[in-house]
């Protein structure tokens, strides 16, 4: 796919992004509140090990800058019904949190009662305190730790019961170096009737070690070949960042695909991994904006 055969433009896909950022690091928040544009979706990444208490006070200033925060909730690794409890009490109290993004966390044992997403998901727990708006994870090249047959049926019995219990259930991806299998894994799930809007997860501009170091910690196989076996598009990756991505995304639009809103094939938007530092991917950002 060529820059001429695309129907979108890079800006025009990436209107309304989100960005993952660390609520570890404090420096990092405030660039993130003093660069990025208020209303900005920010997602909060579970942090393993960490006190899942800590992320409430940087939802609550996010939200305060105008911002709207997106705590990960890792079903693996909560420890007790009544941690979880405070959790969600803290994030929809102090924090004025309505979103979450749930994944199950690679973990083989659960330290607590929870095994999954779903699992979360069915105590009830986060509608009761008023978040019905939640993000699971999608998987188009797969997850090392998880047979591709039971990460559908786990994505289909999600999105039966959220459509049975009137919540707003969106999918965000994994981070992929090649169109292609997105694409696939976009119609693959259409054609199963799953319509829930979908954000894209791309990596920001960063060093060919690093980016590869991430896509075999989550299992992107494909894609890395496209690193690996293919130097020239490896230079873009560092130095434009996901351009030739996107361009074969927007490229990717059909008529009658089941779209959300204005881009290709169902594609609610693109979400951004800041791996080569969130300066960096927020300069890239305001350059194709610009254009």
């Amino acid at each position: 796919m060529t820059e001429a055969t695309a129907a979108f433009s890079i800006a025009e896909m990436l209107r309304g992004y989100s960005i993952e950022v660390s609520h570890l690091q404090s420096k990092l928040l405030d660039t993130a509140i003093e660069r990025l544009q208020p209303g900005t979706e920010v997602f909060l990444p579970w942090i393993p090990g960490a006190n899942p208490m800590d992320v409430v006070a940087p939802a609550a200033r996010l939200r305060q800058a105008g911002f709207v925060p997106v705590p990960h909730v890792g079903a693996r690794h909560i420890e007790s019904v009544s941690q979880f409890e405070r959790l969600v009490a803290s994030l929809a109290g102090e924090a004025g949190v309505d979103r979450v993004l749930i994944v199950g966390g690679d973990r083989a044992i659960p330290a607590g009662p929870y095994d999954s997403s779903l699992a979360l998901m069915q105590t009830g727990l986060f509608q009761k305190a008023g978040i019905v708006r939640m993000a699971v994870g999608g998987f188009p090249e797969g997850n090392p730790h998880i047979p591709e047959t039971i990460l559908q049926e786990a994505l289909e019995a999600k999105v039966r019961f959220a459509r049975g219990g009137g919540m707003q259930l969106s999918i965000v991806t994994q981070f992929c170096f090649a169109a292609e299998p997105i694409v696939k894994w976009l119609r693959h799930i259409r054609a199963k009737g799953i319509d829930n809007p979908v954000r894209i997860g791309l990596a920001g501009p960063a060093g060919l070690i690093t980016l590869a170091r991430y896509a075999v910690r989550c299992g992107i196989g494909n894609s890395l070949h496209v690193l690996t076996e293919n130097p020239s598009f490896a230079r873009l990756l560092i130095e434009k960042g996901p351009e030739p991505i996107i361009r074969d995304l927007a490229a990717s639009a059909e008529p009658g695909s089941g779209n959300h809103g204005p881009l290709p094939i169902g594609i609610e938007g693109l979400h951004l991994y800041v791996f080569g530092g969130l300066n960096k991917t927020v300069d890239w950002i305001n350059g194709q904006l610009a254009q």
